[in-house]
């Protein structure tokens, strides 16, 4: 694939439309950035989903984000990234540690236990041998992990005493319930049983059982299995509707298959999905240039690759996703086989040419199916001619055969049934 750089702004002055802090051109593309670094380099494109799979989509403006976020307390803590994960673990332990012992200093202050006090020799305290600060605050971290040294205990004294201890201990426990199930929830996630899928690193375009294909490359990195695995694509383009609006980021489904079959693969092997480039595919106008991803209006998408399985060991639902932008996606290329056989006599998948891609002997050529149908440039659909006397045809029988559905229904008998 040859480089090509940018076109130039369209006008010298291109009007600016303002989407909250960030200013775009209106006559620049929404997924390239259109800026080159000159001598032919190619323009900075943005992603909407990164190559891992993470989004990079920022959102901004939404009005009582932090309520509703404190709202579903599980998820935003599940969501929350380690560091601040045991950072919040350490502080809420040693807040409330703090807290009931400012309390129990509090009580004993006011049941004249401390040393500033002078209380006489047969004074009995709330709580043995806690006379300081110091002392109410290891007298609360004991009491909350059960330590229990054996010299400060609570006495009989305080009927408050006893109440502020279970207080202490039913607030506490719900406290390390949930904290110790986030931590165990977010070390199970199913997302991390997705980062051992791998997608290869770029698409590849070839003629395959005769007909033009998108390919892309999948392996399972572990021994345990993926239970009923479903891959699918996301076309992400600019369009322009009938009535003259520009839709951004407009999704448009890609199927993909296994050798033609779109039933669950067994991804034990690393496998090759196929997206067949005809008439139907969004992926037409730009096939039918022979991907020319240097063409702003053709290029100027991102392909989204989802793959779903249920893992074997915990029946989790887990989803993998990944990108390809169009100087991402190779015109003219296959891949190589991986799976070979061993002199044991058993299969062996080489990673090391899982990312490799070869050239074909000859290009792949999409040709639309009707000469007489035309494309949209920005992808946004075929437009059928008016004058196809096949068209005419078919049209002519659909209202001949509802013509006849609505004659049926004037029977007395369609009408003995309407009514039952």
């Amino acid at each position: 694939m040859t480089s090509a750089t940018p076109p130039s702004s369209r006008s010298s002055s291109p009007q600016k439309v303002c989407h909250s802090q960030t200013q775009t051109d209106v006559l620049k593309p929404l997924l390239g950035a259109g800026v080159s670094g000159g001598g032919g380099a190619l323009r900075k494109r943005r992603r909407v989903l990164s190559k891992d799979g993470r989004s990079n989509v920022r959102i901004e403006h939404v009005s009582g984000q932090s309520a509703l976020y404190m709202r579903d307390l599980w998820t935003t803590f599940l969501d929350m990234q380690w560091r601040y994960k045991f950072f919040l673990f350490t502080a809420t332990f040693a807040g409330t540690w703090f807290l009931f012992g400012v309390l129990w200093y509090l009580m004993a202050m006011v049941h004249g236990d401390l040393l500033e006090f002078d209380p006489p020799s047969n004074h009995t305290p709330c709580v043995m041998q806690m006379q300081t600060l110091t002392g109410a605050f290891l007298f609360s971290l004991e009491t909350q992990t059960t330590i229990g040294y054996g010299f400060r205990c609570i006495t009989e004294e305080c009927p408050a005493a006893i109440v502020l201890l279970i207080v202490q201990l039913v607030i506490t426990m719900l406290m390390e319930i949930f904290i110790t199930g986030t931590f165990l929830a977010k070390v199970a996630r199913p997302k991390k049983r997705g980062e051992t899928v791998k997608f290869s690193q770029h698409a590849v375009v070839s003629t395959h059982e005769g007909k033009p294909c998108l390919m892309i490359r999948v392996a399972n990195m572990r021994k345990s299995l993926l239970l009923g695995c479903q891959v699918s694509g996301k076309l992400l383009q600019t369009s322009l509707t009938k009535e003259g609006e520009t839709v951004r980021l407009d999704q448009r489904n890609v199927s993909f298959e296994v050798d033609m079959s779109s039933d669950s693969p067994f991804l034990i092997l690393p496998l090759t999905f196929y997206h067949l480039i005809d008439d139907n595919s969004p992926l037409r106008a730009w096939a039918a240039k022979g991907g020319g991803w240097t063409d702003p209006e053709l290029a100027d998408f991102e392909l989204l690759v989802i793959m779903s399985a249920t893992i074997e060991p915990t029946s989790a639902t887990c989803q993998v996703r990944t990108s390809y932008l169009p100087d991402e996606i190779l015109w003219g290329y296959e891949f190589p086989p991986v799976v070979s056989l061993s002199p044991s006599g058993k299969y062996v998948a080489d990673f090391a040419f899982f990312d490799k891609v070869a050239k074909t002997r000859t290009a792949p050529v999409f040709k639309p199916s009707s000469p007489q149908r035309a494309y949209q440039s920005n992808g946004a659909g075929p437009v059928a001619d008016v004058s196809d006397p096949e068209k005419i045809r078919l049209e002519q029988n659909y209202r001949d055969r509802g013509g006849e559905r609505g004659r049926a229904r004037d029977t007395p008998l369609s009408v003995r049934i309407s009514n039952v």
